[in-house]
């Protein structure tokens, strides 16, 4: 599932082709993603609109137009946006495109149905069921080490499980998770609330650092994420432990390990992170 850097580099390469656009009309298939779109409702609201502005909240993409109105999307596992000529075929799983005044068309393709777009106003965007729950970005102000600290010391649960969740600071999934902690020398078996402040401190450089270089990398293509012009991401190249199971780890030449954690794998160096 895209995380936090692969929506960042979908939003950035997006917004050049797409701000100042004009709407002419919202074409979906048969098949509905995880929620079904009104194609009616969709073209009688945005037709004409103008895009005025896209962002990233966490995981999802927002999109805002001159009228107020803002398209929500979320890629899901396996989602893609692509831009291309209107006279270009469709593609396979192509499932929403929306063509433009100006010629262009922005393609959604989603083999496995699981992103979604949804329809909300300007207004409304701060109290939307799928955002009101959101812990702060790693980027922002509010996520400092005091903030987590507040949190950690309160928790018993393994810091792993604590980072991934998005009331606590958004966009982090497995992948980061695991290249974040082997980085800060932290054991992602470890008690959130045995962390002493200067390993919280470490901790969130070493978070922010990864996902800055993961975006400068243009996200991490492990098996469905490509950017907006169709190509990978490179940042797997960069993996110290991420999928390296049974590798020998780049510090210390110790046996990269792999647990299960919450159903999900977590990999990690025994040595460097005891």
């Amino acid at each position: 599932m895209p995380e936090l850097p692969e929506v960042e580099v979908v939003k950035q390469g997006l917004t050049p082709h797409l701000l100042g656009q004009s709407i002419r009309q919202i074409i979906t298939s048969e098949k509905p993603l995880r929620f079904p779109i009104d194609r009616n409702h969709f073209n009688t609201t945005l037709q004409s609109k103008t895009i005025i502005t896209i962002e990233r909240r966490a995981k999802y993409l927002l999109i805002h137009f001159n009228d107020q109105h803002v398209l929500i999307c979320h890629l899901g596992m396996t989602g893609q946006f692509h831009i291309l000529p209107q006279t270009a075929p469709t593609l396979s799983h192509e499932h929403v495109r929306i063509d433009f005044h100006q010629g262009q068309s922005i393609r959604y393709r989603d083999p496995r149905r699981f992103g979604f777009m949804l329809l909300t106003t300007s207004a409304q965007l701060p109290q939307h069921p799928r955002l009101i729950h959101l812990g702060p970005e790693p980027f922002s102000a509010h996520f400092t080490p005091r903030y987590l600290e507040e949190i950690s010391i309160k928790s018993h649960k393994a810091i792993k499980t604590l980072m991934m969740e998005q009331t606590v600071v958004v966009g982090i999934g497995n992948i980061y998770a695991s290249e974040s902690l082997f980085h800060s020398n932290i054991s992602p078996l470890r008690k959130a609330n045995t962390l002493l402040p200067d390993e919280i401190e470490k901790l969130i450089q070493a978070i922010q650092k990864i996902l800055h270089d993961a975006i400068e990398a243009g996200g991490s293509s492990i098996s469905d994420f490509v950017k907006a012009d169709g190509q990978p991401g490179y940042f797997s190249h960069q993996f110290r432990v991420y999928g390296r199971e049974n590798s020998p780890c780049y510090q210390c030449q110790s046996t990269i390990e792999r647990i299960t954690q919450l159903g999900r794998s977590t990999f990690f160096c025994p040595s460097c992170q005891q």
